[in-house]
């Protein structure tokens, strides 16, 4: 095994993790890794970049895109990066409750008793609910398609 002073080529880099080195080549381009060097046209990372290389990879486990992990790592500071953080964790909730709901669909769907889902009495009440927001009263003016959020199954 090579020492921790060694400096690591793309493709040595690349295999610690199980990454193809045009992964690297591709953070490189969007501004999250960059060479220490370069020998005759090479790259050549220090041993840091692994580090760095592991932050990108829990930033992308935790939902963020790679231009979401560039901003995040290039913030001025702390703060920023909390606040960061905070809208992430606020639209990760989201998603969450959203997940949730899809679950609980899909969930009471396989439960239901009838024998095929098209014919859920439960399911068609909350189609009815939702089509009946989607038209709006004669004479009124239309809702906008977000006023008509599907709400639980009864």
């Amino acid at each position: 095994m090579k020492s921790s002073s060694v400096e690591l080529s793309i493709g040595e880099l690349a295999e610690r993790f199980g990454l193809a080195p045009h992964v690297l080549r591709h953070w490189e381009s969007v501004g999250l890794l960059q060479p220490s060097r370069r020998v005759n046209g090479r790259r050549r990372y220090t041993p840091d970049t692994l580090a760095r290389v592991a932050l990108i990879l829990r930033g992308k486990d935790a939902g963020f895109s790679l231009e979401q992990m560039r901003e995040l790592l290039t913030a001025p500071d702390g703060a920023a990066r909390r606040a960061m953080l905070a809208e992430h964790l606020a639209a990760l909730d989201t998603k969450i409750a959203q997940l949730q709901l899809a679950r609980s669909l899909v969930e009471h769907t396989l439960e239901c008793t009838a024998e095929d889902f098209l014919t859920c009495p439960n399911l068609a009440a909350m189609l009815e609910d939702l089509v009946a927001c989607a038209l709006p009263p004669q004479g009124q003016a239309e809702r906008s398609p977000s006023s008509c959020v599907s709400g639980t199954l009864r």
